[in-house]
């Protein structure tokens, strides 16, 4: 039988969700796409803020090319489901993000938000499946429908005259909450702690350093406050994708065993 704590998570996300709807719809801030950053190098306008999206292409790839072929070591295989949605999001955050920025407005900025939506989904199913060590495809897939419908609502509502971003907060809240919750009630390895929660944490220096675009930009100048996030963003993904790597770099003691020599069918499959 489960204790009490294993159910915390689920009391935690419907007591969020309800704080959220009794609020009422959150609206985004006149001004939005004023960002501070208004240079214009080689042709480029924002560049600085299109420019820093790079990363966000970098570490997905990076984390693609290391964690793809060892999706079925015992250390990533509950979570793939997961971290693969992860980093498919993380990637089109780099094209998305840059496409917006480049002439922000409404109609872009659906394509930077939803792949923020799928990388913070597959985020959660990745570190639930970790930390419970259960098959969480399904869920993956449902937590994905649930970003992409997140998005759908703000601009459904924002062309209906009001802009709801309530459900896309609350995804983007979830893993601040979850995460941390799952691997105390799980008992994750140290390591996992401190990479996720440092992940987390430079995260919410970023939504700050967000907020503060221009007072940031008159002392950093040319680096505004919205460049700042997604370089801060890029860090945190990146402590996150190279925990993971680390995970797979050692062969896990089950693969040990099996992949013998002897045992060249074995071998492949622990790859």
């Amino acid at each position: 039988m489960k204790s009490l704590t294993h159910y915390l998570p689920t009391a935690v996300t419907i007591l969020l969700a309800a704080a959220a709807l009794f609020h009422g719809p959150i609206h985004q801030p006149a001004g939005y796409h004023d960002f501070a950053d208004q240079s214009l190098v080689w042709g480029v306008p924002h560049f600085c803020d299109v420019t820093s999206n790079l990363g966000f292409a970098l570490a997905a790839f990076w984390g693609w090319v290391r964690l793809a072929p060892n999706r079925a070591h015992p250390e990533l295989r509950h979570g793939w489901a997961g971290y693969r949605l992860f980093l498919v999001g993380l990637f089109l955050t780099a094209l998305g993000s840059a496409w917006y920025h480049l002439a922000p407005d409404n109609a872009r900025l659906v394509w930077d938000r939803l792949p923020i939506a799928l990388a913070c989904a597959g985020l959660l199913a990745g570190v639930m499946g970790d930390t419970s060590r259960r098959d969480i495809r399904a869920m993956a897939s449902l937590l994905a429908l649930a970003a992409v419908a997140s998005v759908a609502w703000w601009r459904f509502t924002d062309l209906a005259g009001s802009g709801d971003l309530r459900p896309y907060l609350l995804l983007q809240g979830l893993p601040i909450v979850l995460i941390p919750l799952w691997q105390w009630i799980y008992k994750a390895p140290a390591a996992d702690r401190l990479a996720f929660g440092g992940a987390l944490v430079i995260y919410v220096v970023a939504k700050l350093a967000e907020v503060n675009d221009h007072a940031i930009a008159a002392f950093l100048d040319p680096v505004t406050g919205h460049t700042l996030k997604h370089l801060l963003a890029t860090g945190a993904a990146a402590l996150i994708v190279g925990r993971l790597v680390s995970r797979v770099r050692v062969p896990h003691p089950a693969c040990a065993a099996a992949c013998r020599p002897a045992q060249p069918s074995a071998m492949s499959a622990c790859r």
